[in-house]
């Protein structure tokens, strides 16, 4: 029967200058496939940079056309470049502002204060933003809410004359106006409700006076219905106003054409 030995290892036989070669070269593949990992994510990244920049300067061509369109009053047009510009820069607080002006000169009040309320969101120090909240509030009959945003406004830009001079006094005036309105429509409610307090005066049904007053009223019906007035239009055109007694009717002419009491 044969006998085993024991098995040699693998690599025994395999020299030292050898190994280290191998290894060496491992480390070279090791580090180039550390280069291409940075190179793919340089290159990423550079993809990325470039693909925002087109956006922005795409952005921005759709902007401009959409301020043109409105200041040629194609507001409806203006608002679909707007859109187009907000897919691609979704950030831009001015697009939003700018839409909020177009809505509201669109009348559509509800959709001018969303817009502007974005553009706040996305820029709380812009006074443009906090502006045009404030007119698209007192649009909306939000008085309180628009002298907010205006008081805002002038916190960020204290030296704006516009805002002082139009959008916080016109506000104040109507808030002024409705708190007078107010005050007028509480006032006529209590006199209202005074008058439908007042007490029926209490009269006394039983007295010589009330009791005279009935039985006169009731002689002079007695009076009227013993004695009947009854006109009468004979056939030959004859109209004449008689009494008629209960038991003897007065016919002044056989030949009755209408009666008539």
């Amino acid at each position: 029967m044969a006998s085993f030995g024991w098995k040699r290892k693998i690599g025994e036989k395999v020299s030292k200058a050898t190994s280290q070669q191998f290894e060496a070269e491992a480390a070279d593949d090791e580090d180039l496939g550390d280069d291409d990992d940075a190179n793919w994510v340089l290159a990423a990244k550079r993809r990325k940079k470039i693909l925002l920049e087109d956006c922005v300067r795409k952005s921005k061509e759709l902007k401009d056309e959409g301020a043109n369109l409105a200041e040629n009053r194609r507001y409806r047009e203006a608002l679909v470049k707007w859109d187009e510009a907000l897919q691609l820069t979704p950030e831009d607080d001015t697009l939003y502002e700018m839409k909020s002006q177009v809505l509201m000169s669109l009348h559509e009040m509800f959709p001018a204060v969303h817009a502007a309320e974005m553009a706040v969101q996305r820029n709380p120090r812009s006074w443009d933003a906090w502006q045009t909240l404030g007119r698209a509030q007192l649009g909306l009959g939000e008085i309180a809410l628009a002298i907010r945003s205006f008081q805002v406004s002038l916190h960020i830009f204290p030296m704006n004359p516009e805002v002082w001079k139009e959008d916080l006094s016109w506000a104040r005036k109507l808030q002024e106006q409705q708190k007078a309105a107010k005050t007028e429509s509480v006032q006529a409610l209590a006199r209202g409700n005074e008058l439908a307090q007042e007490s029926i005066p209490d009269y006394d049904f039983e007295s010589d006076e009330i009791v005279a007053v009935c039985a006169a009223i009731a002689e002079k019906e007695k009076a009227l219905s013993a004695a009947k007035m009854m006109v009468i239009v004979s056939a030959s055109g004859t109209v004449e106003t008689v009494t008629e007694q209960d038991n003897c009717p007065a016919t002044p002419d056989e030949t009755l054409f209408i009666r008539a009491r």
